[in-house]
């Protein structure tokens, strides 16, 4: 007995520590409802109980007050990851499916990870000091890959519909666009559409990635699939279904396209409000 006590004395840190089956607990209770989560189902819908609807795309800014959840944290940090990085790892897992924003945005031209990574990294030249000659510079290469940090917003598009059968008046979000600044040589020249992603198929992926809570913390267990479903995010509408495909962009700017954006919206309130009688 006294000879195994020696032997323990003088055995490093590192060797002690792999008898542990697990790590210590970091928190007061284990973290369990998440990961078992699943999102509500949409309830039964028929062709013949919907009698009005109308396509609408949105921009959702993530540097607006209640949209920065969604940005936030820049890199993952313990349970919590940003709205870009979850949907960039689904992609990576092979959890959900992008498709191609240049053919369409009816998720027609599936893309894979690969096609996706060729999309997101560019390649440029920077002069850097030459490691031989600390007085000289050279040009060497540079290579940028996805930061989730650069995705300042994305785009939702969604469908508004009445069910004579339930008598409601719902929306329902069809997919989800990811946009980051596109940089040529350092210089921000616009904006770049990564790939589109059914949110039908995230849903599950989206309900087992809590969001952080700003009033309750980790304890609000608030998922990225209950903030859509409640619709608690900031937007703008910045087209409507046209026979012309055209954007607001297209036919106003300015303010005029802020105040086109402000009419669709009022449009949708006051068609809700005129199916009924008070």
């Amino acid at each position: 007995m006294s000879a195994l006590l020696g032997l323990a004395l003088f055995l490093p840190d590192s060797a002690l520590s792999q008898v542990l089956d697990s790590k210590p607990r970091d928190g007061v209770y284990d973290k369990k409802t998440i990961s078992q989560v699943q999102p509500i189902p949409y309830p039964y819908l028929r062709e013949a109980d919907v009698i009005w609807t109308k396509r609408i795309w949105r921009v959702v800014d993530l540097r607006e007050k209640m949209n920065q959840p969604f940005y936030y944290p820049e890199s993952p940090q313990n349970q919590w990851r940003s709205f870009a990085q979850i949907l960039w790892d689904g992609l990576k897992e092979g959890t959900i499916t992008a498709y191609n924003d240049d053919v369409d945005d009816q998720f027609t031209s599936p893309m894979t990870f690969k096609e996706i990574q060729d999309r997101v990294e560019s390649r440029d030249s920077i002069l850097v000091p030459d490691p031989d000659n600390e007085d000289q510079m050279i040009w060497a290469p540079k290579i940028t890959t996805f930061e989730a940090a650069d995705v300042r917003e994305f785009l939702v598009k969604e469908d508004y519909y009445f069910d004579r059968q339930r008598s409601v008046f719902e929306v329902r979000i069809l997919g989800i666009c990811i946009v980051k600044p596109k940089m040529v040589e350092g210089i921000n020249v616009g904006k770049q559409r990564l790939f589109w992603v059914y949110f039908p198929d995230c849903r599950n992926l989206f309900a087992q990635n809590e969001i952080f809570n700003l009033k309750n913390g980790a304890a609000g267990r608030m998922t990225y699939d209950d903030v859509f479903m409640k619709r608690m995010f900031s937007s703008y509408i910045y087209k409507e279904e046209n026979v012309y495909n055209r954007t607001i962009a297209n036919y106003a700017g300015g303010v005029d396209a802020l105040l086109e954006s402000e009419r669709i919206k009022n449009s949708l309130q006051e068609f809700e409000a005129n199916l009924w009688e008070y």
